[in-house]
């Protein structure tokens, strides 16, 4: 049996809320979810705070429908980010950063999307669903996050919530399809309220609209949050390791064999 998860439960200041949402979440057979703290530097000045220990929160988790175990808490933070230099705080070696089970950007420009992509030591990329995009997706940014094992996340909430944003939902998540093909897709639902939370198995035919595969929109809710977890883990040992993007082999072995007049007009 697969292990559902949904990556992306806001955390808001009501604990009662948040705990109502914890119970929904177990009772329709989620066994990990995360609680998400979002950052937005556009609307004022916020600080990264350390994060608190789900364990301090709800001292008393709930049980897993169907099983034993009771329901894995985790701590992940979002970045808003609109202007280059809000990336700079997640190049730095923050240590509140670093406590983080999962670091998740919402770039909103084409620029800060390649970025995100290529160069950010995150483990998500979040796609906006709830108006048109100012931009297309393009296969080299998105492969490159591919290869480097990034996910995009996917939110149902909005698809749910309003006609309006059913469509912008439908429309960006299926240009995404067209580019990554399926591969690497998280889907979470941002849910404010129970009610707003739908069974993983609801979730996964929410996926087939967005043009997914059978297979894939079941691994958008199981395996491929489980691969993005353990994203996370190998980010934290990291300790301020950041990825870079390698010249392919075939254009370092051509600037080889150079000669140096020409690589100083190449390079020039």
């Amino acid at each position: 049996m697969a292990a559902f998860a949904d990556l992306n439960v806001p955390q808001g200041p009501d604990k009662k809320c948040v705990q109502s949402l914890l119970e929904a979440a177990a009772r329709l057979g989620y066994s990990t979810v995360a609680l998400n703290h979002v950052i937005d530097f556009k609307e004022k000045k916020q600080e990264i705070v350390k994060p608190v220990s789900p364990s301090e929160l709800f001292p008393s988790l709930p049980v897993v429908q169907g099983t034993s175990k009771r329901i894995k808490v985790l701590n992940r933070l979002t970045l808003v980010v609109s202007d280059p230099s809000h990336c700079n705080l997640l190049r730095s070696t923050s240590t509140n950063i670093r406590l983080y089970d999962i670091i998740a950007v919402f770039p909103k420009t084409e620029k800060l999307f390649h970025i995100a992509c290529t160069t950010l030591d995150v483990d998500l990329v979040c796609i906006n669903v709830t108006e048109k995009l100012p931009f297309y997706f393009r296969r080299p940014p998105v492969n490159v996050a591919i290869d480097r094992g990034i996910y995009f996340e996917l939110l149902y909430t909005p698809a749910i919530k309003d006609s309006t944003m059913r469509r912008y939902t439908i429309s960006n998540a299926i240009s995404l399809m067209q580019i990554c093909k399926g591969k690497n897709i998280v889907m979470s639902s941002a849910a404010e309220r129970p009610l707003e939370l739908r069974g993983p198995y609801d979730v996964a035919n929410l996926g087939l609209l967005f043009g997914m595969s059978e297979s894939d929109a079941k691994a958008a809710v199981s395996t491929n949050c489980r691969a993005t977890l353990l994203h996370g883990e190998t980010r934290k040992s990291a300790c301020g390791v950041v990825y870079t993007v390698k010249k392919p082999r075939k254009v370092e072995e051509e600037e080889m064999t150079l000669p140096a007049c020409k690589k100083a007009k190449t390079q020039g």
